[in-house]
């Protein structure tokens, strides 16, 4: 697999304190298998979705225990260069470029609006090994309360052009890298309580939308939103048993008309 254009999401990992709980209910909603956890990097263990890498779980580090919550990471052909930046344009580097071994160089960061995510320069481990496929990541948004602060933010920072939708009842945009659509970013409402902060919501493919909610909450994880159909798929937002929040998307089962996209 070519490495991601720069400003491509291209990898996700997630810390839990139960680990083991992880792999079983990921493994039960999503079908992923897992492979030998890798105790030189803190028991890092990659899932699969039908032989392909497509995430990975790890245990917390010693001080690092919390809410869990998944982390979506960046392409990027220079991490350090990336980190900078991020501080130009207001953001905050909460972990320095590190190498990891002959896989890349990670980096963790947060913008102006509060959401954490992840910069990822790709060596042997150049990032999902498939994409919008039933277990594999297929999309992304930044939810802010900050949507003036984070715009600008996004833009300094990777080669995105930015569209957003034309609904004055929705404050939705769209970024791009070489004519794709690559990341949204959504205004968080008062639909929000003010205790929930800024984060990156991760959307994995389905088969089936339904089932894979009915299998979710059956073992113990938190239907928050849908399922419902849209132009873009039939999905629905979830917090698994350890409160990390993600969606689910079956992208063929679509309802509606796409909507219209104006250039900012």
């Amino acid at each position: 697999m070519a490495v991601q254009a720069e400003g491509t999401p291209c990898w996700a990992d997630a810390m839990f304190g139960d680990l083991e709980g992880a792999k079983r209910f990921y493994g039960a909603v999503l079908g992923w298998t897992f492979g030998e956890s890798s105790s030189e990097y803190g028991d890092y263990t990659q899932a699969y979705a039908d032989g392909r890498a497509v995430a990975a779980v790890v245990p917390p580090m010693p001080g690092q225990e919390g809410q869990p919550q998944w982390c979506l990471y960046i392409a990027s052909p220079d991490a350090a260069a990336a980190a900078a930046r991020i501080r130009e344009h207001g953001g905050d580097v909460l972990m320095e470029p590190m190498r990891v071994g002959e896989a890349g160089t990670m980096c963790l960061a947060r913008e102006p609006g509060g959401a954490v995510f992840g910069i990822w320069q790709g060596g042997a481990h150049e990032g999902f090994e498939a994409t919008a496929v039933p277990g594999a990541y297929c999309w992304a948004e930044v939810f802010t309360r900050e949507p003036e602060r984070t715009d600008p933010f996004l833009t300094g920072v990777f080669p995105y052009t930015a569209r957003r939708i034309e609904d004055e009842k929705v404050d939705f945009r769209v970024f791009d890298v070489d004519g794709n659509t690559v990341l949204g970013r959504m205004r968080m409402g008062d639909e929000f309580p003010p205790e929930v902060p800024s984060y990156v919501n991760v959307y994995f493919t389905v088969a089936d939308c339904d089932e894979a909610v009915a299998r979710a909450t059956e073992l113990g994880g938190v239907l928050r939103f849908g399922p419902l159909s849209t132009p873009f798929g039939r999905s629905a937002a979830l917090s698994d048993p350890q409160g990390a929040a993600f969606s689910v998307i079956d992208i063929n089962t679509t309802e509606g008309e796409l909507p219209s996209l104006k250039d900012d």
